[in-house]
């Protein structure tokens, strides 16, 4: 991730429509998957400053690893929980988990299988792993660049990844299908017009709240469907004894 993206990082998450949506839509698939107080031990790879572990803690209990330390400020309340460390073989914690979040990481890691097995080997028998990355490589623009993705994904390379590393998918969606055509729309001016897009921004505050109610009500209906595009894939998985269901 650019410098000058990391520094905004905690205010985009904390108030731009696209991370709340998000970050709703998420919490909409664990409750579909898992009864209330259900005590998980939940890990979150990936999780900057623990800035989603508030809303993650009524499932169960939760800590993180995180490799970017600019990301996690030394006085945050959650700074014990989160460990800075590559997810690699090298992390190692001294427990299981019932749930593992790969919340928009897997695009940013070179071997993806590697971490996907590692992320197996770190649950408890029928844990349970929730993926979301950016999804088509056609939608690809200067917002990759900069959070040094290697690649964005689609079902027909990313299911097969899972799977290779042991999962049962079952539940996976796009999301964001009306952000598409803007996606589209901002690749083509990319390469038209020789210049990176600004990088992102919260919007004045009756365009974000706007933009965030579009984006629940498509949650709810296209995305709830299984319409076969978007801007984002999400999947949730388990490490053994599932069907797969899609």
């Amino acid at each position: 991730m650019e410098a000058d993206y990391a520094r905004q990082y905690r205010d985009l998450y904390m108030r731009h429509w696209w991370w709340r949506s998000r970050e709703e839509a998420i919490l909409e698939v664990l409750h579909r998957q898992f009864p209330p107080n259900a005590g998980l031990q939940i890990l979150d790879v990936g999780c900057g400053d623990g800035l989603f572990f508030d809303r993650l803690a009524e499932f169960g209990q939760v800590e993180g690893v995180e490799p970017d330390e600019r990301l996690v400020a030394p006085q945050s309340r959650y700074r014990a929980r989160i460990r800075i460390a590559p997810f690699d073989q090298n992390f190692r914690p001294s427990k299981s988990y019932s749930l593992v979040l790969m919340l928009d990481v897997l695009e940013h890691i070179e071997n993806p299988v590697e971490a996907l097995r590692h992320a197996y080997s770190l649950l408890e028998p029928g844990g349970a792993l929730l993926v979301t990355v950016p999804a088509f490589q056609s939608l690809w623009t200067h917002h990759d660049a900069i959070n040094h993705h290697h690649t964005r994904y689609r079902r027909k390379t990313l299911d097969p990844l899972l799977r290779q590393a042991g999962f049962s998918i079952l539940e996976e969606r796009y999301w964001f299908q009306w952000i598409w055509p803007v996606k589209l729309a901002l690749r083509l001016s990319e390469k038209l017009l020789h210049r990176p897009s600004a990088i992102e921004s919260v919007p004045p505050a009756w365009i974000n709240q706007l933009l965030y109610r579009i984006s629940r009500i498509e949650h709810r209906t296209l995305g709830a469907v299984g319409v076969p595009f978007g801007t984002t894939l999400m999947s949730f998985c388990r490490k053994q004894g599932a069907q797969q269901s899609n």
